[in-house]
């Protein structure tokens, strides 16, 4: 069991697909494992998803995995000799024709962009390198200005900022991925390209309770209605890279804190993404300032930092990942990051569990308790318990596998899954303190904090908190015996 708050996510490729290299990069300190459908094959992720499950199985911790859907892909068509250079100032056209291109036009097989544009838009080619500037558009094609020059080959990439285009998040390939992806029982979905809610709202239609939705951040769009896709959504990611491309990147960073702080104030796990260690690709140690990029992500309160081709494809995943972990370790050991997550702490909601959840954080902060116990069947009691950012770690119990695993992403929560469920308060804090005793948290004379809600096993119900002190008796108990949890089966 890990005691570090902020979780590490870490993706699933050719560099690391044995069950072995898996193993190692669980134990160095991944919490979630990601898997990248914009590469690899089915039968691939298939094989990597049952690894981890084997995994899960062997080390008796529920141990999340995430889809990452591909979203659509805006690109030039073919051009002639494979490359041109464009200069600036010189026009250039875009249609529909699917003949190759030359020096003056170039195909963009895409007739929803030519829908969206009007004279003055910009388009970005080739991840930012290039620009071009709309002169003059209509049905299928659009005269631009070459703003920013280079060499443009085939199939590179288009975006088109500050302009929300007519194209669903879901692409046919993303339908027939995520099918598979529920079939093989991810526990999370990133979805990409989410310009506004009604985005996730289709993709929940889909997906149904199967999996919980993670929203992409990576068009200016969705910034606008950052309020509204955080509510709809059940996390979101800060996806640098591509919001980096249409956004001026000195935006990022304040971007960032501001998407932290408003998924924090919601209550929804928030994960900092793309480039974190990017040198470790092909180096053994990370540059000082991709160090201080994870750490001012931990200081900020995010609930996971995720590495991509670091642990996918990087000549090093496991030093990676073990190096996250030793920042992570590094920062919350620092007395200004308490001070900062409670100075940044936003207020409660008017209802009973944030009641509850609120009344935590202060006696943790009082009592300085070894550990909190929360119950939680749908992971909602939990999940408001994490919103709190409390000083003690939480164990969160549930008798649901599947929400067990969603929630090996939030901040500061430890799943353990158990069967059966005790259903009186007596049975509760029994249980309660013979769990934190196994766990290691906490130990004889120790106080524990116990929240649940009764009547025991209603999602949303939380109405208890209980404080508890661990004697001599449990404690014997708790040594001699086995209790009814963490039953990850194989």
């Amino acid at each position: 069991m890990s005691f570090r708050r902020a979780r590490i996510l870490a993706t699933l490729g050719p560099a690391s697909s044995s069950p072995q290299r898996i193993a190692e990069l669980a134990h160095a300190g991944v919490d979630v494992f990601r898997l990248n459908f914009s590469h690899g094959s089915h039968d691939d992720h298939a094989q990597r998803l049952r690894s981890v499950r084997a995994l899960e199985a062997e080390l008796g911790r529920p141990i999340g995995v995430l889809m990452d859907l591909q979203g659509p892909k805006l690109r030039v068509g073919r051009i002639g000799g494979g490359s041109i250079m464009l200069q600036a100032g010189q026009p250039l056209r875009l249609d529909l024709d699917p003949a190759e291109g030359d020096a003056t036009r170039v195909p963009l097989p895409h007739p929803e962009i030519f829908a969206a544009l009007r004279p003055g838009t910009d388009l970005l080619l080739d991840d930012g390198k290039l620009r071009l500037r709309v002169q003059q558009c209509g049905d299928g094609f659009a005269q631009t200005t070459v703003v920013t020059g280079g060499p443009l080959s085939d199939r590179k990439g288009v975006n088109v900022p500050g302009v929300v285009l007519p194209i669903s998040a879901l692409t046919a390939k993303d339908r027939a991925d995520l099918e598979f992806g529920l079939s093989l029982g991810v526990d999370w979905v990133a979805l990409s390209f989410v310009q506004r809610p009604q985005d996730i709202e289709q993709a929940r239609e889909l997906i149904g309770g199967q999996a919980r939705i993670m929203a992409k951040l990576e068009k200016p769009a969705a910034i606008e209605q950052l309020q509204a896709i955080i509510d709809q959504a059940d996390g979101v990611m800060v996806a640098r890279g591509d919001l980096g491309v249409e956004m001026p990147p000195q935006q990022v960073p304040v971007l960032q804190q501001r998407i932290v702080r408003a998924a924090r104030a919601a209550g929804k796990p928030v994960v900092v993404a793309t480039q974190m260690l990017e040198s470790m690709i092909s180096a053994p140690v990370p540059t000082r300032a991709e160090a201080s990029d994870v750490a001012n992500a931990i200081y900020s309160g995010a609930d996971a930092v995720m590495l991509s081709a670091e642990s996918a494809s990087g000549q090093y995943p496991v030093q990676a990942v073990a190096i996250m972990a030793d920042i992570i370790g590094e920062v919350e050991r620092d007395p200004a990051w308490r001070a900062g997550l409670d100075a940044s702490h936003s207020p409660a909601a008017a209802h009973t569990p944030d009641a509850i959840c609120c009344a935590l954080r202060r006696v943790a902060e009082l009592l300085q308790p070894a550990a909190t116990v929360a119950y939680t069947a749908s992971g909602f009691s939990a999940l408001r318990a994490s919103r709190e950012r409390p000083a003690t770690p939480i164990l969160a119990l549930t008798p649901d596998l599947r929400t067990a695993r969603q929630l090996s992403l939030a901040w500061g929560l430890q799943p353990m899954h158990f069967q059966p469920h005790p259903d009186d308060v007596a049975g509760i804090t029994a249980h309660a303190v013979a769990c934190a005793l196994r766990s290691g948290l906490a130990r004889e004379r120790d106080n524990i904090i116990v929240i649940a809600g009764l009547p025991f096993g209603r999602s949303g119900s939380t109405n208890l908190l209980h404080v508890a002190t661990i004697d001599a008796t449990a404690a014997r108990a708790a040594a001699g015996a086995t209790p009814a949890a963490q039953t990850v089966p194989a």
